[in-house]
């Protein structure tokens, strides 16, 4: 049962293919820092691969045939990738799904006020955070404005090395004997959460002139107007690259690791696989941070419609074959787990937990206390996977998030698993996860992306 350290196993082919994987990985996080960007790139690299926007295959009345490479977008914040296998779609998938949306903190609509002679946006955080962990730290925005008439206005400042950056400022040590004896969730409130963008005034103007001359910058820059920001969706996030973590380089630390890391290595496996018996899946999702809901979420019937559409374009549509297609499916939800933390160990229960590099991890539930919210394997599906992967040499290991009655969360797996599909958690282990900084294991990552290759291609 005990599994060992990947790093003394590699050949020194593997490790060159695993810096290589792990280079593409980190340009991935630094292009893919929210989910529209996420799915931008995406397309890109399945264009890349002969990949083909479903709509377009649909227009030209072309009948989808075994071998045939799609993919469709739900408002450029969710894709559908498939790769149409030898068997009937009815007969199933094998999915791949993973979200591309990370904790981070959002503008309001109403954004903009000035403050003892300072500027800044109101904001809203997204997601589960620690809010003190986001102040004092160089933050960037990200985002789209749309005006009225329907112009897109796409907005990344402070991540080019000229760009200025933005913070969230924090109460002076000196000052702060009271905000010290509050408990770390109300050391910082999250109306507190500002971000501080200016603080030279405008010539001539007597009121708020420092708002006044941000909203000048803005106008000459990008053509916003302050009424404008009632129709923008502006992204704070982490300034700076992704970078490798440690005297030997073999972490990455970068921000939007959960549930990038998944969702990068599902799509590269994706993109690599080919002649497939059973039709291949990627399926990278927004909002799981919040619950999976909305139209880009996956509780909408986004991907449920595509399935219909793939077969409509094969000519073989029926509602009773979309619930076939969808029940005789296999997914791996490929979410991250908690990596063991020896300065935290208090809370972990070390024989069920996840280590870096010890490869692949398999999270049979979920949930909190008692598997309350959670999708819980079936053991003929994880002997399946175990045959699997031991035949490919994939190096796995198992987890719980947490001791019992002290650790919980969930993903997508529950989800798709209504359909009455096989569905698993499987991931990477992260460090400090929904941090701003999160830190994984390079050998983690190349052996999740052989997991992946391997799971698309099985039967």
């Amino acid at each position: 049962m005990e599994r060992k350290n990947l790093w003394d196993l590699y050949t020194d082919e593997q490790l060159q293919e695993l810096e290589k994987v792990s280079e593409s990985y980190k340009h991935y996080l630094d292009v893919g820092k929210t989910e529209r960007e996420c799915i931008r790139e995406a397309i890109k690299m399945a264009q890349a691969k002969g990949y083909r926007d479903l709509n377009d295959v649909i227009s030209a009345n072309h009948t989808l045939t075994a071998g045939d490479k799609v993919y469709a977008v739900c408002m450029d914040k969710t894709i559908a990738l498939f790769q149409i296998g030898q068997e009937p779609l009815e007969n199933g998938m094998n999915i791949l799904g993973a979200h591309v949306d990370s904790p981070r903190i959002d503008v309001k609509q109403n954004p903009l006020y000035e403050a003892g002679e300072l500027s800044y946006f109101d904001t809203h955080y997204y997601g589960g955070v620690k809010k003190y962990q986001w102040v004092t730290i160089p933050l960037a925005i990200h985002g789209v404005v749309v005006k009225k008439d329907g112009t897109k206005i796409e907005v990344v400042v402070g991540e080019e090395e000229k760009d200025p950056v933005f913070v969230i400022t924090d109460l002076l040590i000196h000052l702060a004997q009271e905000q010290l004896e509050q408990k770390a969730a109300k050391v910082i409130e999250g109306e507190k959460l500002d971000l501080l963008i200016g603080n030279k005034p405008l010539k001539g103007e007597e009121k708020e002139a420092v708002k006044a001359n941000v909203l000048k910058l803005l106008k000459e820059k990008y053509d916003i107007e302050e009424e404008d920001f009632l129709s923008a969706e502006l992204e704070i996030v982490p300034a700076g690259k992704a970078r490798d973590c440690g005297f030997d380089r073999s972490m990455i630390l970068a921000y939007g690791q959960d549930d990038r890391v998944c969702a990068y290595t599902s799509l590269l496996a994706m993109l690599e696989t080919t002649d497939v018996k059973r039709t291949a899946c990627c399926l990278l999702v927004d909002k799981e941070e919040i619950g999976s809901v909305g139209a880009t979420g996956m509780h909408s019937r986004f991907f449920e419609n595509v399935v219909a559409e793939l077969l409509n374009a094969m000519g073989e549509y029926s509602d009773l074959k979309v619930r076939k297609a969808l029940a005789n499916s296999k997914m791996l939800s490929s979410d991250v787990s908690a990596a063991f933390d020896p300065m935290f160990e208090s809370v972990f229960e070390k024989k069920n937990t996840a280590y870096f590099g010890h490869g692949l991890v398999f999270n049979k539930y979920t949930g909190s206390r008692g598997k309350s919210g959670s999708n819980d394997a079936n053991a003929e599906y994880v002997a399946y996977l175990r045959r699997i992967l031991d035949e490919a040499n994939v190096t796995f290991q198992t987890a719980e998030l947490g001791r019992v009655d002290v650790g919980g969360g969930g993903t997508i797996a529950y989800i798709l698993a209504n359909y009455g599909m096989n569905v698993i958690d499987s991931g990477v282990a992260v460090l400090s996860m929904h941090a701003p900084w999160e830190v994984t294991s390079k050998a983690d990552v190349y052996e999740a992306y052989r997991g992946y290759g391997v799971f698309l291609r099985g039967n």
